[in-house]
Order: structure tokens, then sequence, then C-alpha cells
């Protein structure tokens, strides 16, 4: 049987990695190789693929942010370790 702690950390370490990747894809997939093919769609006067790397990435960094939090919160809930009241 696996140690509380041991299951705990194993969670937070798989929503991390999640998370990365999906920011690694959004920098580095979007914003530097995919940028030819997104370039040729115009996005609010902008050539989509300068519109991802210089503003649409960011945006999504701001939600994983959230993400995280809503979700390490129902990862500390699960294990008891959170430091709400409730």
């Amino acid at each position: 049987m696996e140690r509380p702690a041991s299951a705990y950390w194993r969670a937070n370490l798989k929503l991390v990695a999640v998370l990365l990747t999906i920011w690694f894809v959004v920098s580095f997939g979007f914003g530097i190789l995919l940028v030819e093919p997104l370039n040729s769609i115009a996005f609010f006067g902008f050539k989509l693929g300068f519109w991802w790397a210089q503003q649409g990435s960011i945006y999504v960094f701001v939600v994983l942010i959230f993400v995280y939090s809503a979700l390490m919160k129902r990862i500390d809930r699960n294990f008891n370790v959170h430091d709400d009241e409730d």
C-alpha cells in the first residue's frame, strides 16, 4: 500500500507535468514551431501566429495559474492536507 505522502506528491507531480506540457505546447509549439501556418490566419487584423506569440500565450498562462490553484485545492482536500477550516 502506498503511503499517503507519496500518493499526494505523485498526484501533485502529475498535475504539474500536465500543466507544464500544456505550457510548452502553447509557448514553444504555437509561438515558434507553428507560427508560419498560424500567420496565414487573420485575427483582429493581426497575423494569428504573431498575436498568439505576443498575447494569446499570456492568456493561457494566466488560465493555467487558476487551473493549478483550483486543482491543487481539490488534491489537498482529497489527501486531507488542506488548510480550510471546513
